[in-house]
């Protein structure tokens, strides 16, 4: 017989569990303007998160005049020092998020974070929205050798938080990537940061709000 829920649930953080689009603008912007760069506008930045701090670094030099590796080494500093100082100042968790993550809880299920942002940032963020509590692991971007699209992320969040039978809620290609490389159920957020249309992520189901959640999931734990 299936079991009733999945062991572990793991969510990406930016886009998925929180909107940061604005304190990450602010955060590069900030960095940008030391770097004598123009500042970017909103949508611009939340088309570029999903890959870690310095990878967001890279492209807003990228969008604002020429890059080197040198470059993004001088600048990413004050990205991410500014960011630590604002971390929670506009972030907000998606509407129903914390009803949903307490009703996954009291299913029986554990909870864990795997992200491309640094693990510091990460636990800070997770820390700042009071949610620290609800997650039995984090592992970000910089925790182990390798990020996201790699499954080995994936596979290590959902042992740190227990292991067992486990589902993965996201909101873009490289998260569907992990997911699928990881070989476990996939659930998109179609209001997440997303890198294309919620139909392309090739996801097992897709949720418009996080009440949608538990019985996304229970469905799936019924066919696999």
């Amino acid at each position: 017989m299936a079991a009733s829920r999945f062991d572990v649930v793991a969510f990406d953080l930016d886009g998925t569990l929180a909107d940061t689009a604005d304190d990450l603008a602010a955060a590069l912007n900030y960095a940008l303007v030391l770097a004598d760069r123009a500042p970017l506008g909103l949508e611009t930045v939340r088309a570029m998160v999903g890959h870690g701090t310095r990878a967001l670094m890279r492209k807003g030099l990228a969008a604002t005049g020429d890059v080197t590796e040198a470059l993004v080494d001088a600048s990413l500093p004050d990205l991410t020092n500014f960011y630590a100082a604002n971390i929670c100042t506009a972030t907000t968790g998606y509407p129903g998020v914390e009803q949903a993550l307490d009703m996954l809880a009291e299913q029986g299920s554990r909870l864990a974070v795997c992200t491309n942002k640094p693990e510091r940032l990460a636990t800070m963020l997770v820390e700042a929205l009071g949610w620290t509590d609800r997650f039995a692991a984090v592992i970000g971007g910089d925790t182990l050798a390798f990020t996201k699209p790699d499954p080995a992320m994936l596979h290590a969040a959902i042992s740190r938080a227990g292991g067992g039978r486990a589902a993965y809620v996201g909101d873009s290609i490289t998260d569907a990537d992990t997911a699928r490389a990881a070989a476990i159920p996939f659930v998109a957020v179609s209001f997440g940061f997303l890198d294309r249309p919620v139909g392309e992520l090739g996801a097992a189901a897709v949720i418009d709000h996080y009440d949608e959640l538990p019985a996304a999931l229970a469905s799936l734990v019924r066919v696999t």
